[in-house]
């Protein structure tokens, strides 16, 4: 019986944990905006990227998603991957990527020669630290130093990609497969938008170097015997670089990709003021749009009057200046303020209690929506009966915009009431004759006497006629 107590006890509190945890339904659908109309509406932002995924590293939140989920080619944010694998490697003894010195053969060149692959110079057989092999591969999007990393973690390239795609399903990176470390060569080598972003909150959060590397605007390579005054090598993340025009100051990082079947990608994070944010894009235009030639001929001091757009750094600085500009954590609730009163029976002084939110709700929120457009719905507990204690939960508050459950949050009572026993033990009695119990006691009991008194009668008689 006492281990029965006690597991109903242990049971008991946590219910009561979970019922006073605030309940978020589901993120708010954010629509990015380039500006507001004449009217003060939002003006929906236009993408050049045909997936689209964005998330709020403070909450995990998905702050936008178009076509995120599809299976794309992604070039090479593929060494995202590859950098990944090797990390965890050196997990444990990260300071001797800086003393492993490695090198390959014609086994990681032979592939490359005359694709145009992007390139750090590095030659077969010369000896480079793991960390510059990083750097090039994530700085410049270097492809050999790919299959160098590849070649001496495995010790050959199918063997390192079975190791990339293991991790991508160690990661639930369900609609990513890799066929090789560099990204190039499309044929199952594909990813998602939203599979990348795991991938990258991953490397962010467990590898320093990885957040070294990827925020540099170039870096110098070690002298090698092939190099004897080492080798600059720049980013191709042109957001990173303070002398060019797709300069954006709050950006970190991550990784860009172009190959012809899968558009000009990137993935990249920044922060402003406490705020930070990640971005996959793909499948952004490489070649310069038809209408874009007319816009640059008109402003030749825009991006559009170069040769080359990168439409995919538009796209992630058009966003970036959404967020920071136009979302703001919101207070919704007051956890203070008492919104509600509830009646109660058989209170003791009092028949009713008030209600209070059990916790607060913040929100990223758009500025040009107001926050009075946000509703809130309140439902209590029919028939609640004295005793009450303090935080009791006793309803129920849901905020509502335009239809969209935001969150869910208990409504707790205030302070304790006591029960007051008389009014109470009045109320049974006083129910028990209203009762059909009642009526059928009396039924039973006037049947009983019905009987009796035959009975009676009868014996009566038969004695009277002796």
């Amino acid at each position: 019986m006492k281990l029965k107590k006690k597991i109903v006890s242990v049971i008991s509190v946590f219910m009561a944990v979970v019922m006073t945890c605030t309940i978020n339904v589901s993120a708010f659908d954010f629509t990015p905006t380039s500006g507001v109309d004449e009217d003060g509406n939002g003006i929906p932002l236009d993408f050049y990227s045909e997936s689209v995924f964005m998330v709020d590293l403070n909450t995990g939140e998905t702050m936008f998603n178009k076509e995120g989920e599809k299976a794309r080619v992604p070039a090479s944010l593929t060494k995202i991957m590859t950098a990944v694998v090797l990390l965890d490697k050196f997990k444990d003894n990260p300071e001797k990527l800086k003393t492993t010195y490695v090198s390959a053969g014609s086994e990681a060149f032979d592939e490359l020669f005359g694709t145009g692959a992007s390139t750090a110079d590095i030659q077969p057989n010369e000896k480079v630290n793991y960390y510059d092999l990083l750097a090039a591969l994530l700085i410049p999007s270097s492809c050999e130093a790919a299959n160098i990393i590849a070649i001496n973690i495995a010790g050959s390239i199918p063997k390192f990609c079975e190791m990339m795609n293991e991790k991508a399903e160690e990661l639930s990176m369900t609609e990513t497969h890799f066929s090789n470390a560099h990204g190039l060569f499309a044929n199952k080598n594909y990813t998602s938008c939203k599979d990348i972003s795991v991938l990258c909150r991953y490397a962010l959060d467990n590898y320093p170097e990885f957040k070294e590397i990827v925020s540099m605007p170039f870096y110098e390579m070690e002298a090698t015997d092939y190099h004897p005054n080492g080798t600059t090598i720049n980013n191709t993340n042109y957001m990173l670089a303070s002398d060019s025009d797709y300069y954006y100051a709050s950006v970190k990082g991550i990784k860009t990709g172009t190959l012809n079947e899968a558009g000009r990608c990137l993935a990249s994070y920044a922060s402003y003021d406490g705020n930070n944010y990640l971005i996959v894009t793909m499948g952004a235009p490489i070649e310069k749009r038809e209408q874009d030639i007319k816009i640059g001929e008109d402003n030749p001091d825009s991006v559009f009057a170069d040769d080359v757009v990168y439409y995919n750094l538009l796209d992630h600085i058009s966003l970036y200046k959404w967020a920071f500009n136009s979302l703001l954590v919101t207070d919704f609730v007051n956890t203070s303020a008492e919104v509600q009163e509830a009646t109660i029976q058989f209170g003791k002084g009092t028949d009713y209690v008030t209600l209070k939110p059990a916790n607060g709700y913040s929100q990223l929120w758009p500025v040009e929506i107001p926050v009075d457009e946000v509703k809130q719905e309140l439902s209590i507990e029919k028939n609640i009966v004295a005793p009450i204690e303090a935080g009791d939960v006793l309803g129920e508050m849901k905020l509502v915009y335009n239809g969209e459950v935001l969150s869910r949050i208990d409504l707790i009572a205030t302070n304790s009431v006591e029960r007051d026993q008389f009014s109470a033990t009045l109320h049974v009695a006083a129910s028990f004759f209203k009762s059909k119990a009642f009526v059928i006691t009396i039924v039973v009991i006037a049947g009983i006497l019905l009987i009796y008194s035959s009975i009676y009668a009868i014996k009566a008689h038969k004695k009277y006629m002796k």
